[in-house]
């Protein structure tokens, strides 16, 4: 327990650590947010698998394997499906150009938190199959989460003219982590043979986000090789830390 609320933890800070650095930076590069967010992707389509997927297999076989990632699917797109969406903005906001800036800041903020839930479990998770991979999981993640928090705190700031509440929102997004983190491994380690659905659950979740919610948004704008080389980066490091320290 005392391993997963560290875990917990290191990931919770650095989300908080990225939303302060929203106070010291004036504008985020317009393509800043999208590498991050590709960086993010790599990480979590890499972990999805060598964290979380084979090591469900190996532990329950491919059929709990395979009924946990549909699982971890219908799981993130009730979520996903349960939160306002974009048309729900427009009709609400229509000709006021704030509004119009502030649709977009919640589409951003919904995506991360969204991919927070997903990460969180596979914090926990894995922590519960391995630690040694569980910390490998923690540090790739806790990486990203620091211009994720960014991605949270800075455009409020900017749309606001405030500092501490869009701080505290990008804490709450890391706080998310916390708890997933915390629950998931607890929850598995308890029913500990349910460990290979919890980890193909997660799995799966991640993927969904990633292929759903970081792609599409991350390649509609015109940074395809800043994206490209974020994502590059992002799939390399996570397989350099679970090689090194899983």
């Amino acid at each position: 327990m005392e391993e997963l609320v560290l875990a917990g933890t290191f990931v919770m800070l650095a989300t908080a650590f990225g939303s302060v650095l929203g106070v010291f930076f004036k504008r985020l590069p317009d393509w800043g947010l999208d590498f991050s967010m590709a960086f993010s992707g790599g990480v979590m389509l890499v972990a999805s698998f060598t964290s979380l997927i084979l090591p469900s297999i190996e532990i329950g076989g491919s059929g709990i394997t395979l009924l946990g990632i549909v699982a971890g699917f219908l799981v993130i797109y009730l979520i996903e499906w349960g939160l306002p969406h974009e048309d729900y903005i427009i009709r609400f906001n229509r000709g006021n150009i704030e509004k119009e800036k502030l649709k977009g800041i919640f589409l951003i903020v919904s995506a991360i938190i969204i991919h927070n839930i997903p990460e969180g479990m596979a914090v926990g998770v894995s922590m519960v199959s391995d630690t040694d991979k569980g910390w490998a999981t923690a540090v790739a993640i806790g990486i990203q989460d620091i211009p994720e928090g960014l991605a949270v705190s800075l455009p409020l700031i900017m749309l606001t003219g405030r500092l501490w509440i869009p701080v505290f929102i990008g804490f709450l997004s890391g706080f998310s982590e916390f708890v997933f983190t915390v629950l998931g491994g607890f929850t598995f380690s308890v029913f500990n043979f349910l460990l290979p659905f919890g980890l193909s659950v997660a799995g799966g979740a991640m993927i969904y986000v990633t292929v759903k919610e970081v792609f599409p948004q991350v390649y509609r704008n015109r940074h395809e090789t800043i994206v490209t080389a974020g994502f590059l980066v992002g799939l390399l490091l996570m397989l350099y830390l679970d090689t090194t320290l899983g």
